[in-house]
């Protein structure tokens, strides 16, 4: 993999950055890993450390998921079993943390940290700085640009202005979504490859109730309602065949 990880262009060598269009390029890349180890192979593979230095780009800048010292492996349709808490910090899941259990809605969340680092070309928690008395963290400050209808000020610098600006709410959107506390907010990497893809519509999520901490009480079952329906209603046809998803990974079989 001649050009390294994915973090050396966002935070070491800022003067090789990578345009959106690479950048829009390996998130679906990363996405249809991820949908491959979670639904394409014989057992449910959870990567369990989704992050930019784990990502790792050839000579044409196509991107591959490796480092799978940490992954967990169980059969489709079983429980995942409890495990001794591994990841790195700001790309956890709660719920990881709080019961050992590491699953596929696990490495969602980690993935939705992953698409904020991308497009902010900032690290999911960063330490503080003079001028502030808090650590940043990453998914708090793009919801607060979001929740105030200015969620393009949060676009790495080194972007200029040459960007997609639908491409990056859609991403940014995404990427609050599948960061939700509460693991039913997310979506499966099966909708996420559709809807990166615009196969089908990301739902609005105002009207899903987000918030800073998770789904409101009042507006979960929407959402639920909406994971059902969708689940029901499509018979998905994926436009990467596990071939193709294989060979986006390292470790694959």
């Amino acid at each position: 993999m001649p050009n390294g990880s994915l973090d050396k262009f966002l935070y070491d060598q800022p003067q090789f950055t990578l345009d959106w269009t690479q950048r829009f390029a390996v998130i679906k890349g990363v996405a249809s890993g991820l949908f491959y180890l979670h639904e394409g192979w014989e057992q449910v593979v959870v990567h369990r450390d989704v992050k930019a230095s784990n990502v790792l780009l050839d000579g044409e800048l196509n991107a591959r998921l490796g480092d799978f010292g940490l992954a967990r492996l169980y059969d489709h349709g079983t429980d995942p079993q409890t495990t001794i808490v591994a990841g790195t910090f700001g790309y956890l899941a709660p719920e990881h943390a709080r019961t050992g259990k590491a699953t596929i809605s696990t490495d969602v969340y980690g993935f939705g940290a992953f698409l904020l680092e991308v497009v902010c070309g900032r690290r999911p928690i960063e330490p503080r700085r003079e001028s502030s008395d808090q650590d940043l963290v990453l998914v708090d400050w793009v919801f607060s640009c979001w929740s105030r209808g200015e969620i393009l000020q949060v676009i790495d610098p080194n972007l200029g202005s040459d960007y997609i600006a639908d491409e990056v709410k859609l991403v940014l959107k995404l990427g609050l979504l599948c960061s939700q506390s509460e693991p039913v907010a997310r979506p499966s990497m099966r909708q996420v490859l559709q809807y990166l893809e615009g196969s089908i519509l990301l739902p609005d999520l105002s009207s899903l109730g987000i918030s800073a901490t998770g789904l409101t009480s009042a507006n979960r079952q929407g959402f639920d309602d909406f994971s059902m329906s969708y689940q029901s209603s499509m018979e998905f046809a994926c436009p990467h065949s596990p071939s193709v998803a294989e060979s986006l990974l390292f470790g694959s079989r």
